[in-house]
């Protein structure tokens, strides 16, 4: 953006920083409205008041469940944010709670932060170890898989999902192996037998997608017009 357009905009305050630069909110002069941008950069963006972290630690704290209505609002939205990146040919490989952004009023989600972002292709190519967060991080990955696909995107959105419903984060392992005990701790050692759960399941291959998830039973009751 350029900077005569940027004089439209009165910086308040920092909000975070990223892998490539920091958010700052600030108000539209004409409107009065709060946006977020980046410098350098300069990207626009509407206000969130939260995140997707912050709302669950909300619930722990007074020890109230997150209501079904609202957990499965969260859920489709974050499948249909997945499902656009994917079908794009974008895997986000950090998703997590933090990197859900929220607005409390209207109970909309966005997926920020694609700093590990990247594009991928047919055949799958080889992409970097170091991805995700290690709670949300799928077990290929953890096993040191190089040659990775839109399923370790799903993987983390079936973490997302036990934690609005638990409130706690379904695997919090301190290193790579614990992380890995906590998987089959909780799911048994992996065959074709075990990992029920289409989001959770060890074979990556037979892991639901975004799309398919949006479609599934669960949300049959949700109004999704302005979703």
């Amino acid at each position: 953006m350029e900077k005569s357009a940027m004089e439209a905009f009165e910086k308040l305050e920092k909000v975070g920083e990223g892998t490539y630069g920091k958010v700052y909110r600030a108000r539209e002069k004409a409107t009065g409205q709060n946006k977020e941008g980046k410098t350098v950069l300069y990207l626009v963006f509407e206000y969130m008041d939260t995140d997707l972290k912050k709302f669950i630690r909300t619930f722990r704290q007074t020890g109230e469940n997150i209501p079904t209505k609202a957990v499965k609002s969260l859920m489709y939205q974050l499948c249909k944010g997945v499902a656009f990146c994917h079908g794009h040919g974008v895997l986000h490989r950090d998703l997590k709670p933090h990197n859900l952004l929220m607005d409390r009023k209207t109970m909309m989600l966005k997926i920020a932060d694609l700093g590990l972002a990247r594009a991928y292709t047919l055949p799958i190519k080889k992409y970097t170890h170091e991805i995700l967060t290690l709670w949300y991080r799928a077990p290929e990955v953890l096993l040191g898989a190089t040659h990775y696909s839109t399923a370790v995107d799903m993987w983390s959105v079936g973490c997302i999902f036990a934690e609005l419903i638990t409130k706690q984060a379904l695997f919090p392992g301190d290193s790579e192996l614990q992380q890995l005990l906590h998987i089959f701790r909780l799911l048994g050692t992996p065959n074709e037998q075990v990992w029920p759960g289409k989001m959770l399941q060890y074979e990556p291959s037979k892991r639901i997608s975004a799309k398919k998830a949006m479609e599934h039973p669960y949300f049959d009751d949700l109004d999704k017009a302005y979703l």
